[in-house]
């Protein structure tokens, strides 16, 4: 029994004086490489924000570099104690050829909200109109885009078919303009109506006066004649000046003897003689 142990421990020992080189120098690289890793994760993160990428991407990506660099240190270490890498590779490979193929829309989401993130279409706060939805960007994800509707709901849009469908950003210009048709009878003042309204036009301070504001009549309706108001106003006095044209609009034109026709149809009746 206690041959068997000096034999044992002597292999042991001769284990050690063979291997135990290379164990401290992939102990010592092991360590090395976690504290570079670290720090080169660090350095991409910073590089990020320096250069204004979005704080979710950049966290992401600093991520994903910290984490790639760390599976190519194990493997590294792995190969310097004698463990055979090849196969693990591949095992690696295959893993990841499964998991891409899995989650494919995942990963379209994912590549279309590092776009929306890269190039900045949307902002958090920007009111928008995508995939048939409106409302105001309250969150931008890697994976999705939150809205928040003007009643309140939420609606989540994957960042896929986000980034790669139609998109109008309302909020992107600083201006826009406010459209509101007007309809008067035939029978009115055409000219009148035009003052009236370019009257209400000067008169607001919120319009600005430098812009393509537009008054005319755009088109002679079964019923009315129509007359095109477009003003043009800081973006966010859009709302609050589309609803009070409405208002002032219709009685501005009243006050002036103009009227809103409703819209008419002559009905004929005929007697069928037996």
């Amino acid at each position: 029994m206690v041959k068997e142990l000096e034999q044992y421990y002597d292999q042991i020992f001769a284990y050690i004086i063979e291997y135990g080189a290379q164990f401290l120098l992939a102990l010592i690289v092991l360590i090395v490489g976690l504290w570079v890793v670290h720090k080169m994760s660090g350095a991409v993160k910073a590089a990020l924000v320096s250069s204004s990428v979005d704080d979710t991407l950049s966290t992401f990506l600093a991520g994903a570099v910290d984490i790639l660099l760390k599976v190519l240190l194990i493997i590294s270490v792995a190969s310097m104690v004698g463990i055979e890498t090849t196969s693990f590779i591949a095992i690696l490979g295959a893993a990841g050829l499964a998991v891409g193929m899995a989650l494919q829309g995942s990963l379209s989401n994912f590549a279309g909200g590092v776009m929306l993130l890269i190039f900045r279409p949307i902002r958090v706060g920007d009111h928008i109109e995508a995939q048939g939805e409106s409302g105001i960007v309250i969150e931008m994800g890697i994976f999705v885009t939150i809205l928040e509707t003007f009643d309140k709901r939420t609606i989540v849009i994957p960042n896929g078919p986000l980034s790669n469908g139609n998109l109008i950003n309302y909020s992107k210009s600083p201006i826009r303009a406010v459209e509101v048709t007007f309809g008067i009878s035939y029978s009115d003042n055409m000219k009148v109506a035009r003052d009236t309204l370019k009257q209400l036009l000067e008169s607001d301070e919120r319009v600005l006066k430098n812009e393509a504001n537009v008054i005319a009549v755009v088109e002679l309706g079964d019923s009315s004649v129509n007359i095109l108001y477009r003003a043009f106003v800081k973006t966010e006095d859009y709302w609050n000046y589309y609803f009070d044209i409405h208002e002032q609009g219709k009685l501005a034109l009243e006050n002036a003897g103009c009227s809103i026709p409703f819209p008419q149809r002559d009905v004929h009746l005929y007697a069928e003689q037996s």
